[in-house]
């Protein structure tokens, strides 16, 4: 150790920057090379920082890549391949497998007498199904032929036990009708107070302009006589929202109102939320199946409006946090006591 000592001696008075400004550029560019610090083995670095740049050659031009890809897929194939240790002929070798039949032990066998035989030799389909389902072998047959079988007194089912990998035949059902509400003639019975609409459903009709959705929430700010409003799949977003909310504030005869299925995002169900407050009169409000969940404080909000209007007996949304949904459940039971409270009286 000691003789280690004194061989470091000799380097402690030298000057490193007079030794610097003699080396030559290529010294210099040597030098900084060597003190680069690369982790080769670090897998979580890139591979320009594992190891040190050693290109000399200057790039040939910008980067190609169908051409790099063609040039690897040609030289892929003109490596050869590697012959096979056996050579393939196509031989087979081995016997195929057969399965032994397996004998019945005599214990195990069951006779028949001969009248039996004969009559199960002779029977159809049909007739076998029966007798399936009298000994209640009923994974022989299809459900519809069991219970056929049990309830009709007669052979009437003539499917056959065949019919056991068909599906039961349905009778298709037909899509609804398009919603045939005239936009127009709805608007002008709304502006003019019409006493005989009392419900307004424009559901699944999803051209409706804008200009005329809020022309119908500005007619409703007046009308005393719609009780019912119904926006389901309108594709109404956050203007009409934001209409509706305005709408709510001045009207005092709506009780139901349908929002579901349409593209309002969390502020547009906020700004509803908030005119709702200032109704009185709405019973029943939906708003759920939106575009995009609206979050954790339009929940909330949701079941402090509920805490806060006792009007409202019916509401349409499916919480996912527990704590609003336990606050709107409790409060949706208040609610709808303090009605039938009142309809008592």
């Amino acid at each position: 150790m000691s003789s280690y000592l004194k061989e470091l001696e000799k380097y402690r008075d030298i000057d490193e920057d007079e030794i610097l400004r003699t080396l030559s550029p290529e010294e210099l560019e040597q030098l900084d090379c060597e003190l680069q610090e690369m982790d080769p083995e670090n897998m979580l670095l890139p591979a320009g920082l594992r190891q040190r740049d050693q290109t000399k050659k200057s790039p040939t031009g910008p980067l190609d890549r169908e051409a790099l890809l063609q040039y690897l897929e040609q030289q892929a194939l003109e490596v050869k391949e590697r012959d096979d240790l056996v050579p393939f002929t196509g031989e087979k070798k081995g016997k195929p497998y057969i399965q032994p039949k397996r004998e019945i032990p005599a214990e195990e066998q069951i006779t028949l007498e001969p009248e039996l035989e004969q009559a199960l030799a002779n029977a159809t389909d049909a007739e076998m199904c029966d007798i399936a389902a009298i000994l209640g072998m009923y994974t022989l047959m299809s459900n519809k032929q069991y219970y056929d079988a049990l309830c009709s007194g007669e052979i009437c089912n003539t499917e056959g036990i065949s019919s056991v990998v068909q599906p039961d035949k349905y009778k298709p059902v037909p899509d609804e009708p398009p919603n045939p509400t005239n936009i127009e003639e709805i608007l002008k019975r709304v502006q003019s107070n019409d006493k005989d609409l009392e419900e307004v459903n424009l559901n699944n009709i999803q051209d409706i302009p804008i200009p005329k959705l809020t022309e119908l929430c500005e007619a409703l700010k007046t009308n005393t006589y719609v009780q019912s409003l119904s926006l389901v799949a309108t594709k109404s977003g956050d203007p009409i929202a934001n209409v509706v909310a305005d709408m709510l504030r001045e009207n005092r005869s709506l009780q139901s109102l349908n929002i579901e299925s349409n593209f309002i995002s969390s502020t547009g169900l906020m700004a509803v939320l908030k005119a709702v407050r200032e109704n009185a009169t709405l019973t029943e409000l939906r708003v759920d199946n939106q575009r995009q969940w609206p979050g954790d404080a339009v929940e909330m909000e949701m079941a402090t409006v509920l805490e806060q209007c006792p009007s409202i007996v019916r509401f349409g949304y499916h919480f996912t946090q527990q704590g609003p949904r336990a606050r709107a459940a409790q409060a949706m039971t208040r609610n709808n006591e303090l009605r039938r409270q009142q309809k008592k009286r």
